[in-house]
């Protein structure tokens, strides 16, 4: 016997009645069939629906055949529920609100002056850059709803990928296939260091004159890890690790208790008890991008907070003032130039 007669002969065909029934070939026929359960009347659910009478009538002898129990009892021409009619009755209709109430939502959801806009951004710009960029663009759409989430760059990129976000903001900027990444500007970073540090008293410093420090930085996964490794081995060495956190803040509060250096942004207030000493080489900044799903289409909403979001390149961190005038965008949007000497 070939392989292929017997994969024939040994298929199951379940007796009528008994056929498994799927989701797909029972939902068209809930809301007709609890049509007829609200009217008890064959011709008046029918008009209800718009449907031919004889349609409906089909499709119901079908639909108790498939269930293998009557769901009516019929009465000339009106019908009343079976018990099981009506323990099947209950299950549609909870079944057709719960469709209902899911439409509604992605309708709200995709209204251009209503909708949601599910976004997320780095903890680091969570303080003030994230509440700026909100305030200015609900000048403009004061019903936009939005779902934030913080959170570290790869965790929000896979969020991403699985529909939970629409747009991030995230660091460093991506380069995958199935994502579209834009740059917004970029962010100088400091070597942070205890007040009382050796190298307390410098504004500047090679990045190369820390390779002998315990370094307090983030866990494997985030962005700014990626980028201490980066510049480290670009400055000729590897990082000693003291400490990994999650968050920058407290990295800092790490370094003022005298447990390590750090690689950071600029903090939105100046920290007590450390200094920020700007990094002349290697080039020590850190890009910030825009990204969504590729080959995704955007609802009204989403497709406006994207276009404001991009029409502020270069602008995206202007707020971040507080530690002093280095803390400015490096270069926001032109060519980036050589580092001197």
């Amino acid at each position: 016997m070939s392989p292929s007669r017997n994969k024939k002969d040994t298929s199951v065909t379940p007796p009528p009645g008994t056929a498994a029934l799927s989701a797909f070939s029972l939902a068209p026929r809930l809301a007709q069939f609890a049509a007829v359960a609200r009217h008890e009347h064959v011709t008046r659910a029918a008009g209800e629906l718009g449907i031919p009478q004889s349609s409906l009538s089909r499709a119901l002898a079908r639909l108790e055949e498939d269930l293998g129990v009557a769901l009516f009892a019929r009465h000339g021409r009106t019908l009343s529920l079976t018990p099981a009619g009506r323990t099947f009755l209950a299950s549609a209709e909870r079944a057709l609100t719960a469709l209902e109430q899911g439409a509604e939502a992605v309708r709200s959801d995709a209204d251009p002056a209503t909708g949601k806009v599910a976004f997320g951004f780095l903890h680091t710009l969570g303080w003030e850059t994230v509440p700026e960029l909100l305030r200015a663009f609900r000048a403009d759409h004061p019903r936009v709803r939005f779902a934030l989430v913080q959170n570290y760059g790869d965790a929000m990129l896979e969020r991403l990928r699985a529909g939970e976000l629409d747009l991030c903001l995230t660091s460093p900027i991506p380069e995958a296939p199935d994502l579209v990444a834009r740059r917004l500007d970029e962010q100088r970073l400091r070597l942070v260091v205890p007040d009382d540090h050796r190298l307390a008293a410098r504004k500047r410093v090679r990045l190369a004159e820390a390779a002998e420090e315990s370094f307090v930085t983030l866990e494997p996964g985030y962005g700014m890890r990626r980028i201490l490794d980066t510049l480290c081995a670009e400055a000729g060495f590897t990082p000693r690790i003291a400490f990994e956190g999650e968050e920058a803040e407290t990295i800092r509060g790490l370094v003022a208790a005298g447990l390590g250096v750090a690689l950071l942004p600029p903090p939105v207030f100046p920290r007590p008890g450390v200094r920020e000493l700007t990094v002349t080489a290697p080039r020590a900044v850190r890009e910030i991008g825009l990204a969504w799903p590729a080959g995704r289409p955007d609802t009204p909403p989403v497709a406006a907070f994207k276009k404001f979001l991009l029409s502020r390149r270069g602008q995206l961190l202007r707020t971040q003032s507080a530690s002093g005038p280095d803390s400015a965008p490096a270069h926001p949007a032109g060519p980036r130039p050589q580092e001197a000497p």
